[in-house]
Protein backbone atom coordinates (compact mmCIF):
# COMPACT_ATOMS: atom_id res chain seq x y z
CA UNK A 1 0.00 0.00 0.00
CA UNK A 2 1.48 3.22 -1.27
CA UNK A 3 2.26 5.46 1.93
CA UNK A 4 -0.73 7.84 2.69
CA UNK A 5 -0.56 11.39 4.16
CA UNK A 6 -4.07 12.11 6.56
CA UNK A 7 -4.66 15.14 8.06
CA UNK A 8 -7.43 15.43 10.81
CA UNK A 9 -9.02 18.05 12.03
CA UNK A 10 -10.60 18.95 15.30
CA UNK A 11 -11.05 22.61 17.24
CA UNK A 12 -8.27 21.13 20.27
CA UNK A 13 -5.98 18.36 22.00
CA UNK A 14 -7.03 19.47 25.34
CA UNK A 15 -8.25 15.98 26.31
CA UNK A 16 -11.56 13.92 25.90
CA UNK A 17 -12.53 10.95 23.91
CA UNK A 18 -12.76 12.77 20.22
CA UNK A 19 -9.21 13.77 20.93
CA UNK A 20 -8.11 10.48 22.62
CA UNK A 21 -9.69 8.74 19.19
CA UNK A 22 -7.56 11.35 17.19
CA UNK A 23 -4.20 10.49 18.99
CA UNK A 24 -4.30 6.60 18.61
CA UNK A 25 -5.19 7.05 14.88
CA UNK A 26 -2.27 9.06 14.70
CA UNK A 27 0.10 7.19 16.04
CA UNK A 28 -1.29 4.06 14.48
CA UNK A 29 -0.81 5.66 10.97
CA UNK A 30 2.55 6.21 11.99
CA UNK A 31 3.35 2.80 13.55
CA UNK A 32 1.85 2.00 9.99
CA UNK A 33 4.59 3.62 7.76
CA UNK A 34 2.22 6.72 7.00
CA UNK A 35 2.34 10.60 7.48
CA UNK A 36 0.05 11.60 10.13
CA UNK A 37 -0.53 15.12 10.49
CA UNK A 38 -3.04 16.98 13.26
CA UNK A 39 -4.70 20.21 12.63
CA UNK A 40 -6.24 22.43 15.81
CA UNK A 41 -5.79 25.19 18.10
CA UNK A 42 -3.53 22.83 20.42
CA UNK A 43 -3.35 21.96 23.82
CA UNK A 44 -2.14 19.48 26.73
CA UNK A 45 -2.03 16.35 24.15
CA UNK A 46 0.46 18.13 21.70
CA UNK A 47 3.37 16.92 23.24
CA UNK A 48 2.41 13.20 23.34
CA UNK A 49 1.30 13.91 19.63
CA UNK A 50 4.65 14.79 18.78
CA UNK A 51 6.50 11.98 20.87
CA UNK A 52 4.57 9.75 18.67
CA UNK A 53 5.72 10.61 15.29
CA UNK A 54 3.17 13.00 14.17
CA UNK A 55 2.92 16.68 12.79
CA UNK A 56 0.72 19.30 14.11
CA UNK A 57 -0.46 22.13 12.70
CA UNK A 58 -1.47 24.57 14.61
CA UNK A 59 -4.29 26.67 13.29
CA UNK A 60 -7.59 27.19 15.39
CA UNK A 61 -10.56 25.88 13.45
CA UNK A 62 -12.80 25.14 15.83
CA UNK A 63 -13.37 29.28 16.81
CA UNK A 64 -16.56 29.65 17.58
CA UNK A 65 -16.43 33.13 15.33
CA UNK A 66 -17.14 34.00 11.82
CA UNK A 67 -13.02 35.30 11.31
CA UNK A 68 -12.45 31.09 11.43
CA UNK A 69 -13.53 31.53 7.47
CA UNK A 70 -10.73 33.03 7.02
CA UNK A 71 -8.44 29.58 7.20
CA UNK A 72 -10.32 28.07 4.69
CA UNK A 73 -8.13 29.59 1.57
CA UNK A 74 -4.79 28.93 4.11
CA UNK A 75 -6.47 25.45 3.98
CA UNK A 76 -6.89 24.89 1.04
CA UNK A 77 -3.44 25.98 -0.76
CA UNK A 78 -1.60 24.12 2.62
CA UNK A 79 -3.49 20.88 1.33
CA UNK A 80 -2.75 21.05 -2.30
CA UNK A 81 0.92 22.03 -1.10
CA UNK A 82 1.50 19.23 1.36
CA UNK A 83 -0.36 16.49 -0.88
CA UNK A 84 -2.82 15.62 1.67
CA UNK A 85 -4.17 12.21 0.86
CA UNK A 86 -6.89 12.10 3.23
CA UNK A 87 -8.85 14.78 5.45
CA UNK A 88 -11.09 13.60 8.33
CA UNK A 89 -13.24 16.06 10.37
CA UNK A 90 -13.97 14.92 13.86
CA UNK A 91 -16.18 18.34 14.58
CA UNK A 92 -18.79 20.77 12.95
CA UNK A 93 -16.67 24.03 12.71
CA UNK A 94 -13.32 22.07 11.45
CA UNK A 95 -15.71 20.20 9.25
CA UNK A 96 -17.17 23.08 7.53
CA UNK A 97 -13.95 24.85 7.24
CA UNK A 98 -12.19 21.64 5.69
CA UNK A 99 -15.42 20.78 3.65
CA UNK A 100 -15.48 24.60 1.99
CA UNK A 101 -11.48 24.13 1.44
CA UNK A 102 -11.71 20.65 -0.27
CA UNK A 103 -14.61 21.99 -2.16
CA UNK A 104 -12.79 24.20 -4.40
CA UNK A 105 -10.54 21.84 -5.00
CA UNK A 106 -9.55 20.38 -8.37
CA UNK A 107 -11.91 16.67 -8.01
CA UNK A 108 -9.34 15.28 -9.77
CA UNK A 109 -6.67 15.69 -7.46
CA UNK A 110 -8.05 16.62 -4.12
CA UNK A 111 -7.86 14.90 -0.98
CA UNK A 112 -10.93 12.28 0.11
CA UNK A 113 -13.09 13.99 2.31
CA UNK A 114 -14.00 11.78 5.55
CA UNK A 115 -15.85 12.93 8.62
CA UNK A 116 -16.95 11.00 12.13
CA UNK A 117 -20.04 11.58 14.00
CA UNK A 118 -18.92 11.83 17.06
CA UNK A 119 -22.02 13.19 18.63
CA UNK A 120 -25.83 13.02 18.76
CA UNK A 121 -25.68 16.59 17.50
CA UNK A 122 -29.00 19.23 17.31
CA UNK A 123 -30.58 18.38 14.08
CA UNK A 124 -29.55 21.61 11.44
CA UNK A 125 -27.73 22.61 8.40
CA UNK A 126 -24.35 23.60 10.90
CA UNK A 127 -24.97 20.20 11.94
CA UNK A 128 -25.53 18.10 8.44
CA UNK A 129 -21.43 18.96 7.48
CA UNK A 130 -21.10 15.89 9.48
CA UNK A 131 -22.62 14.01 6.76
CA UNK A 132 -21.36 15.81 3.39
CA UNK A 133 -17.94 12.80 3.94
CA UNK A 134 -17.49 10.82 1.13
CA UNK A 135 -17.54 8.25 4.03
CA UNK A 136 -19.13 9.46 6.91
CA UNK A 137 -17.80 7.48 10.21
CA UNK A 138 -20.86 6.11 12.71
CA UNK A 139 -19.13 5.39 16.43
CA UNK A 140 -22.21 2.94 17.27
CA UNK A 141 -25.61 1.52 15.97
CA UNK A 142 -27.30 4.78 17.70
CA UNK A 143 -25.17 6.75 15.45
CA UNK A 144 -25.75 5.12 12.39
CA UNK A 145 -29.73 5.04 13.14
CA UNK A 146 -29.62 8.80 14.16
CA UNK A 147 -28.00 9.72 10.85
CA UNK A 148 -30.52 7.90 8.91
CA UNK A 149 -33.51 9.06 10.60
CA UNK A 150 -32.52 13.09 10.38
CA UNK A 151 -30.07 12.97 7.49
CA UNK A 152 -32.75 10.53 5.19
CA UNK A 153 -30.85 11.96 1.89
CA UNK A 154 -27.70 10.57 3.04
CA UNK A 155 -26.81 7.10 1.16
CA UNK A 156 -26.62 4.50 3.15
CA UNK A 157 -23.45 2.76 1.47
CA UNK A 158 -21.14 6.26 2.97
CA UNK A 159 -22.18 5.43 6.50
CA UNK A 160 -19.54 3.21 8.19
CA UNK A 161 -20.17 2.11 11.65
CA UNK A 162 -16.45 1.67 13.26
CA UNK A 163 -17.19 1.22 17.24
CA UNK A 164 -14.71 3.57 19.19
CA UNK A 165 -12.33 0.56 21.68
CA UNK A 166 -10.60 0.23 24.36
CA UNK A 167 -6.78 -1.53 24.63
CA UNK A 168 -7.33 -4.41 26.67
CA UNK A 169 -3.55 -3.96 26.97
CA UNK A 170 -4.00 -0.17 28.57
CA UNK A 171 -7.22 -0.92 30.30
CA UNK A 172 -6.61 -5.30 31.63
CA UNK A 173 -8.77 -6.78 33.11
CA UNK A 174 -8.63 -6.97 36.89
CA UNK A 175 -5.94 -4.12 37.05
CA UNK A 176 -4.64 -2.81 40.21
CA UNK A 177 -2.87 0.06 40.44
CA UNK A 178 0.87 0.49 42.36
CA UNK A 179 1.27 0.30 45.70
CA UNK A 180 2.96 3.67 45.13
CA UNK A 181 -0.24 5.21 43.64
CA UNK A 182 -2.84 3.78 45.95
CA UNK A 183 -0.84 5.11 49.18
CA UNK A 184 -0.68 8.83 47.39
CA UNK A 185 -3.87 8.35 46.92
CA UNK A 186 -5.64 7.46 50.13
CA UNK A 187 -2.86 10.24 51.31
CA UNK A 188 -5.30 12.67 49.27
CA UNK A 189 -8.37 11.15 50.18
CA UNK A 190 -8.09 9.06 53.10
CA UNK A 191 -12.11 9.06 53.67
CA UNK A 192 -12.24 6.92 51.00
CA UNK A 193 -10.04 3.55 52.26
CA UNK A 194 -12.87 1.81 53.52
CA UNK A 195 -16.15 3.21 52.04
CA UNK A 196 -17.73 2.11 49.07
CA UNK A 197 -17.13 4.43 46.34
CA UNK A 198 -18.89 5.80 43.28
CA UNK A 199 -17.44 7.74 40.34
CA UNK A 200 -19.16 10.02 37.70
CA UNK A 201 -16.26 10.32 35.18
CA UNK A 202 -16.66 13.89 32.14
CA UNK A 203 -16.35 17.61 32.21
CA UNK A 204 -18.38 19.55 34.44
CA UNK A 205 -21.02 19.87 32.10
CA UNK A 206 -24.99 20.15 32.76
CA UNK A 207 -25.49 17.47 30.37
CA UNK A 208 -23.51 15.10 32.11
CA UNK A 209 -25.65 14.17 35.29
CA UNK A 210 -23.93 15.70 37.76
CA UNK A 211 -27.02 17.08 39.64
CA UNK A 212 -28.38 13.44 39.76
CA UNK A 213 -25.27 11.70 40.75
CA UNK A 214 -24.83 14.16 44.11
CA UNK A 215 -29.13 13.57 44.52
CA UNK A 216 -28.12 9.86 44.47
CA UNK A 217 -25.49 9.57 46.81
CA UNK A 218 -27.89 11.86 49.23
CA UNK A 219 -30.63 8.72 48.87
CA UNK A 220 -27.58 6.25 49.50
CA UNK A 221 -26.21 7.78 52.81
CA UNK A 222 -29.55 8.38 53.95
CA UNK A 223 -30.40 4.60 53.74
CA UNK A 224 -27.33 4.01 55.60
CA UNK A 225 -24.90 3.59 53.13
CA UNK A 226 -21.59 5.05 53.81
CA UNK A 227 -20.90 5.95 49.64
CA UNK A 228 -18.58 8.49 48.93
CA UNK A 229 -19.19 10.15 45.35
CA UNK A 230 -15.95 11.08 42.67
CA UNK A 231 -16.86 13.74 40.51
CA UNK A 232 -13.93 13.71 38.01
CA UNK A 233 -13.39 16.52 35.47
CA UNK A 234 -11.82 19.28 34.26
CA UNK A 235 -13.82 22.41 34.30
CA UNK A 236 -13.67 25.03 31.48
CA UNK A 237 -13.63 28.67 32.40
CA UNK A 238 -17.14 28.86 30.82
CA UNK A 239 -18.61 26.33 32.53
CA UNK A 240 -17.10 27.85 36.41
CA UNK A 241 -20.50 29.32 37.58
CA UNK A 242 -21.72 25.39 37.01
CA UNK A 243 -18.97 23.76 39.05
CA UNK A 244 -19.45 26.50 42.20
CA UNK A 245 -23.46 25.35 41.81
CA UNK A 246 -22.91 21.75 42.17
CA UNK A 247 -20.58 22.40 44.99
CA UNK A 248 -23.31 25.10 46.56
CA UNK A 249 -25.75 21.88 45.94
CA UNK A 250 -23.45 19.20 47.65
CA UNK A 251 -23.25 21.85 50.67
CA UNK A 252 -27.03 22.32 50.90
CA UNK A 253 -27.66 18.52 51.16
CA UNK A 254 -25.08 18.06 53.50
CA UNK A 255 -22.83 16.17 51.21
CA UNK A 256 -19.10 18.36 51.27
CA UNK A 257 -17.46 15.29 53.27
CA UNK A 258 -19.05 12.58 50.69
CA UNK A 259 -18.58 14.36 47.35
CA UNK A 260 -15.38 15.06 45.91
CA UNK A 261 -14.40 17.07 42.89
CA UNK A 262 -11.09 15.84 41.92
CA UNK A 263 -10.97 18.09 38.76
CA UNK A 264 -9.18 16.72 35.74
CA UNK A 265 -7.41 13.94 36.43
CA UNK A 266 -4.67 11.87 34.35
CA UNK A 267 -5.19 8.21 36.15
CA UNK A 268 -8.52 7.41 35.00
CA UNK A 269 -7.33 4.13 34.89
CA UNK A 270 -6.63 3.68 38.76
CA UNK A 271 -9.52 5.53 39.40
CA UNK A 272 -11.86 3.50 38.04
CA UNK A 273 -9.96 0.35 39.12
CA UNK A 274 -10.42 1.09 43.14
CA UNK A 275 -14.39 2.49 42.23
CA UNK A 276 -16.89 0.45 43.45
CA UNK A 277 -18.95 1.49 40.27
CA UNK A 278 -18.38 3.96 37.42
CA UNK A 279 -21.35 5.91 36.69
CA UNK A 280 -23.15 7.31 33.50
CA UNK A 281 -26.35 9.38 33.81
CA UNK A 282 -26.03 11.78 31.04
CA UNK A 283 -29.14 13.78 29.97
CA UNK A 284 -29.23 13.47 26.56
CA UNK A 285 -28.32 10.40 24.61
CA UNK A 286 -24.42 9.57 24.02
CA UNK A 287 -23.22 8.81 20.78
CA UNK A 288 -20.66 6.10 21.91
CA UNK A 289 -19.83 6.05 25.80
CA UNK A 290 -16.33 5.71 26.08
CA UNK A 291 -15.84 5.83 29.80
CA UNK A 292 -18.06 3.52 30.49
CA UNK A 293 -16.11 0.72 27.98
CA UNK A 294 -12.93 1.95 29.79
CA UNK A 295 -14.38 0.95 33.21
CA UNK A 296 -15.92 -2.35 32.44
CA UNK A 297 -12.38 -3.42 30.40
CA UNK A 298 -11.00 -3.19 33.60
CA UNK A 299 -13.43 -5.37 35.34
CA UNK A 300 -15.23 -2.22 37.43
CA UNK A 301 -19.01 -2.46 36.94
CA UNK A 302 -21.15 0.01 35.53
CA UNK A 303 -24.36 1.88 35.99
CA UNK A 304 -25.93 3.57 33.53
CA UNK A 305 -29.58 5.10 31.92
CA UNK A 306 -30.42 3.00 28.96
CA UNK A 307 -30.54 4.99 26.34
CA UNK A 308 -27.87 6.32 23.43
CA UNK A 309 -24.68 4.36 22.99
CA UNK A 310 -24.57 3.90 27.14
CA UNK A 311 -27.49 1.53 26.81
CA UNK A 312 -26.09 0.07 23.78
CA UNK A 313 -22.68 -0.96 25.46
CA UNK A 314 -24.43 -1.76 28.94
CA UNK A 315 -26.62 -4.01 26.77
CA UNK A 316 -24.04 -5.71 25.31
CA UNK A 317 -21.30 -6.52 27.79
CA UNK A 318 -22.97 -5.19 31.33
CA UNK A 319 -26.68 -5.53 31.27
CA UNK A 320 -26.78 -5.75 35.05
CA UNK A 321 -25.98 -1.95 34.61
CA UNK A 322 -28.79 -0.70 32.92
CA UNK A 323 -31.04 1.50 34.30
CA UNK A 324 -34.14 3.44 33.12
CA UNK A 325 -33.43 7.19 31.87
CA UNK A 326 -33.99 9.43 34.55
CA UNK A 327 -35.73 7.66 36.94
CA UNK A 328 -34.08 8.02 40.27
CA UNK A 329 -35.96 6.02 42.33
CA UNK A 330 -34.81 3.11 39.75
CA UNK A 331 -31.36 4.22 39.74
CA UNK A 332 -31.37 3.98 43.62
CA UNK A 333 -32.82 0.70 43.64
CA UNK A 334 -30.04 -0.45 40.97
CA UNK A 335 -27.17 0.88 42.64
CA UNK A 336 -28.18 -0.84 45.96
CA UNK A 337 -29.00 -4.22 43.67
CA UNK A 338 -25.47 -4.16 42.52
CA UNK A 339 -23.18 -2.71 46.17
CA UNK A 340 -25.18 -5.67 47.34
CA UNK A 341 -23.90 -8.23 44.90
CA UNK A 342 -22.60 -6.99 41.54
CA UNK A 343 -22.23 -9.37 38.84
CA UNK A 344 -19.37 -9.93 37.62
CA UNK A 345 -18.38 -7.95 34.11
CA UNK A 346 -17.05 -10.47 31.41
CA UNK A 347 -13.15 -10.36 30.58
CA UNK A 348 -13.74 -10.79 26.73
CA UNK A 349 -12.91 -7.37 24.70
CA UNK A 350 -16.15 -6.80 22.96
CA UNK A 351 -14.89 -3.18 21.20
CA UNK A 352 -11.38 -3.75 21.25
CA UNK A 353 -9.09 -0.66 20.29
CA UNK A 354 -7.16 -2.65 17.43
CA UNK A 355 -10.39 -3.96 15.55
CA UNK A 356 -11.26 0.55 15.49
CA UNK A 357 -8.04 1.05 13.94
CA UNK A 358 -7.58 -1.51 11.78
CA UNK A 359 -11.25 -0.64 10.38
CA UNK A 360 -10.65 3.14 10.08
CA UNK A 361 -6.93 2.51 8.44
CA UNK A 362 -8.56 0.27 6.36
CA UNK A 363 -11.50 3.15 5.25
CA UNK A 364 -8.32 5.33 4.55
CA UNK A 365 -6.88 2.75 2.33
CA UNK A 366 -9.97 1.89 0.14
CA UNK A 367 -11.86 5.41 -0.28
CA UNK A 368 -7.87 6.48 -1.42
CA UNK A 369 -8.19 3.76 -4.20
CA UNK A 370 -11.68 4.59 -5.18
CA UNK A 371 -12.96 5.74 -8.47
CA UNK A 372 -13.27 9.72 -7.76
CA UNK A 373 -16.99 11.54 -8.71
CA UNK A 374 -15.68 14.26 -10.68
CA UNK A 375 -18.93 15.71 -11.18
Amino acid sequence: MARLSVAQLLPALDGGGVERGTLEIARELVRRGHRSVVVSAGGRLVPELAREGSEHCPWPLGAKSPLTLRWVWPLRRWLAEQRIDIVHARSRLPAWIGWLAWRGMDPATRPRFVTTVHGLYSVSRYSAVMTRGERVIAVSETMRDYLQRHYPTLPAERIQIIHRGVDPAEFPHGYRPSSEWLDRWFQRYPQLREAPVLTLPGRLSRLKGHEDFIELIGRLRARGWPTHGLIVGGVEPRRQRYANQLQEKARSLGLEDAILFTGHRADMREIYAVSTLVLSLSAQPESFGRTVLEALSLGTPVVGYAHGGVGEILARLYPAGLTPFGDLDALVARVVDLLTAAPPVPPEPVFPLRRMLDETLTLYESLHRAPRNLA
